[in-house]
């Protein structure tokens, strides 16, 4: 019988150097607004995905959308005086 093992580290194993640093953390914390939006974007679409939307459906999902787009401006706006930024 062969036994099946695996030959790299554990998965589970963190090393200091493996931890985001504070710059990737702020990154994030920046692009949560767009996040959010999105998420609430997905969120509304799974409810329709299984049925014919309703009004009110179109409407949540027309909303999302909108705001989908404001968060995006937001964050490429406040990226816009930092070094490096998006073009």
């Amino acid at each position: 019988m062969n036994h099946i093992v695996t030959v790299q580290d554990a998965v589970t194993g963190f090393e200091p150097w493996m931890e985001p640093t504070d710059a990737e953390l702020d990154a994030i914390d920046a692009e949560m607004p767009v996040i959010r939006a999105e998420m609430e974007l997905l969120d509304a679409q799974i409810i329709v995905i299984d049925r014919t939307p309703c009004e009110l459906d179109e409407r949540r999902i027309r909303r999302a959308r909108r705001r989908v787009l404001a968060a995006h401006r937001e964050y490429v706006n406040g990226m816009s005086g930092q070094a490096g930024g998006a073009a």
